[in-house]
């Protein structure tokens, strides 16, 4: 009985590593908080290129990638960035749900990181679009 515990033990353990969301690979410094954005936004000025990552891009200026879990997604992403100078201002976001869960934001700053780009943001939406962005009463993009 105590072998087949623990063997269900480690059977569970390595079902939750599986399941587990690759670490965050990006740094404090590198989030952008959302009031600074529609700041940003609001005298459109030094506009960031940004860069929606997740299911929809809702943020005035946003360029539409799709969801980068997604292969297809993920190098039309690099054929965006392709040709650009490595050190344009990039803010990417996804916001379909908290960043430990996020599929989408890992991706993207990978390939930024890949491409070897230098000054990049990842907007700071802990918990989602709605609750860090919509919520707030930011500008949303007229669609």
């Amino acid at each position: 009985m105590k072998t087949l515990f623990s063997f269900l033990f480690l059977l569970l353990l390595l079902a939750q590593k599986s399941n587990a969301q690759a670490p965050v690979n990006w740094t404090k410094d590198q989030l952008l908080e959302p009031s600074e954005l529609a700041k940003t936004l609001a005298t459109n000025k030094d506009v960031p290129l940004i860069y929606s990552v997740g299911p929809g891009a809702l943020i005035p200026h946003s360029i539409t990638v799709g969801m980068t879990n997604d292969e297809k997604n993920i190098e039309a992403f690099k054929k965006k960035l392709n040709g650009l100078p490595k050190d344009a201002s990039i803010v990417v976001y996804c916001g379909c749900c908290p960043f430990e869960h996020c599929p989408n934001v890992r991706p993207a700053i990978n390939a930024l990181k890949e491409l070897q780009f230098t000054n990049y943001k990842l907007l700071n939406l802990p918990h989602n679009l709605k609750a860090d962005w919509i919520d707030k009463g930011y500008p949303l993009s007229k669609q």
